[in-house]
């Protein structure tokens, strides 16, 4: 899906290959988080053209994750926004979902920042 997303984030994955690193996708949240919180890394679940607010539901897919991310030390954002931050205003509401290591999440959300 990496054409569907927006160009800061196609940008951060163009960086992130010629840096070595590798893409996984399980297409399970919880195995993907988990690889992540034992090997480090970054979890992207950007807005799509189909999703333009993002797929993953705030209050029982990326609130949870984001709690378990932080206290390891992590870090979680929707865009730039926190996503422990953010006030739901539905129960269902959605959101993009970029969460893991500091470093990492920080190198992907300057790009949106920037871009």
């Amino acid at each position: 899906y990496p054409d569907s997303f927006p160009k800061p984030y196609r940008d951060y994955l163009s960086w992130a290959h010629t840096q070595g690193y590798s893409s996984r996708y399980a297409g399970a949240m919880v195995a993907d988080v988990h690889r992540i919180l034992l090997k480090g890394g970054v979890f992207l679940y950007p807005p799509t053209e189909k999703a333009p607010n993002g797929q993953l539901r705030l209050m029982y897919e990326a609130n949870p994750m984001a709690m378990i991310v932080e206290q390891a030390g992590g870090v979680a954002y929707a865009g730039t926004e926190r996503i422990l931050e953010i006030e739901p205003s539905a129960v269902h509401e959605r959101c993009c979902v970029v969460l893991g290591s500091k470093d990492e999440v920080e190198r992907v959300t300057a790009r949106l920042q920037h871009g």
